[in-house]
């Protein structure tokens, strides 16, 4: 089956697609990115503004239409925090469905962390033992600690490195005012999460996804992307004193000039490294491991799972009928009209 994640973030929709069989990972088969910096675009109300609502439709216009050409079977499609957040949520939805006959979902901030934390679970194996999963995205820091394929605890903050740009490092670069005073509105959210988090014990690994987590590793040294998913990648917190104040220094331009660093994350790649350093000292964790996979191969999984489990039993149109959940409504296949 050719599967395909397609979510609209905060910096591009990108499209994932897999030939995915149950038992099989989710290798990519082809990675389709489009542009949209929606984190730019979010107007003093919360609203996206005209020009973001724009490019969200365009974005998942195209990359609809690559997902045709590609013969995607089965689809997912979803907003993350830059469109569940905005004020004319219902607006956006309905404009891209209006362009493009499909309705993207939504997920709530603790289903991005239960489903990223499904994808490192099942990357590192049960051999992990308990795991403590950081994710930092345009609008949210996800939380996840668990041992088992489901995670114990899941938490979602509103600390992404876009939406803390917007609020805190208005220049650029930023004055120090300007970045003191997000280190201590960090610290701040950071505080009582925290000590729940140290109530239920140390981990046994820690674990960083997602793109931020991935250039950051990369600025201090870790191996390029060429180099593969099975290089170990890792993120340690004294690499984050060296380079939060040398970002600081830095136009956003002069960062995308750093390697690892993507010209459309430059300009937030500063308070990235400021949330991943406030976690880790919060929670005493000096080093993160650089998992490959995320939220797109945790929902892959997830849906790779329910057709294993109960493929020899009922269709799957009539499991999600006779026995729904809410990934049945979140994660729900694209009717057959998106290969019309």
């Amino acid at each position: 089956m050719r599967l395909g994640v397609l979510d609209i973030g905060s910096n591009c929709a990108q499209l994932q697609v897999v030939d995915a069989s149950p038992g099989a990972p989710p290798l990519p088969a082809l990675a389709v990115k489009e542009p949209t910096r929606l984190a730019e675009l979010i107007e003093a109300d919360g609203s996206l503004s005209e020009e973001g609502v724009h490019r969200a439709v365009e974005a998942v216009d195209a990359t609809l239409a690559a997902a045709r050409r590609h013969c995607v079977e089965q689809l997912f499609l979803f907003a993350t925090s830059a469109i569940r957040d905005a004020t004319n949520r219902d607006e956006i939805l309905d404009r891209i469905e209006h362009r493009t006959g499909v309705r993207p979902q939504y997920l709530t901030g603790e289903d991005e962390a239960r489903l990223t934390y499904v994808a490192a679970h099942r990357w590192y194996g049960w051999s992990a033992g308990r795991i403590l999963l950081f994710d930092i995205g345009g609008g949210s820091l996800e939380i996840a600690l668990g041992r088992d394929a489901e995670p114990d605890l899941t938490l979602s903050l509103p600390l992404g490195a876009g939406r803390l740009t917007r609020q805190f490092l208005l220049d650029d670069p930023p004055s120090r005012r300007q970045v003191k005073d997000m280190q201590r509105h960090v610290r701040d959210m950071l505080r009582e999460v925290a000590d729940r988090l140290r109530w239920e014990g140390a981990p046994s690994r820690a674990v960083g996804t997602s793109k931020t987590f991935k250039q950051l590793a990369r600025l201090a040294g870790a191996a390029p992307q060429r180099k593969g998913p099975f290089v170990r990648r890792t993120l340690r917190q004294d690499s984050l004193d060296h380079w939060i104040p040398r970002l600081a220094d830095l136009r956003a331009a002069e960062r995308a000039r750093l390697r690892g660093v993507s010209a459309s994350r430059a300009r937030q790649i500063l308070a990235g490294a400021i949330v991943a350093k406030a976690t880790m000292s919060a929670l005493d964790i000096r080093e993160v491991d650089i998992c490959p996979w995320a939220l797109r191969e945790g929902i892959m999984l997830h849906h790779l799972a329910s057709l294993q489990v109960h493929e020899e039993t009922l269709p799957l149109e009539t499991i999600k009928a006779v026995n729904p959940s809410r990934d049945a409504a979140v994660l729900r296949p694209v009717p057959d009209r998106l290969n019309a």
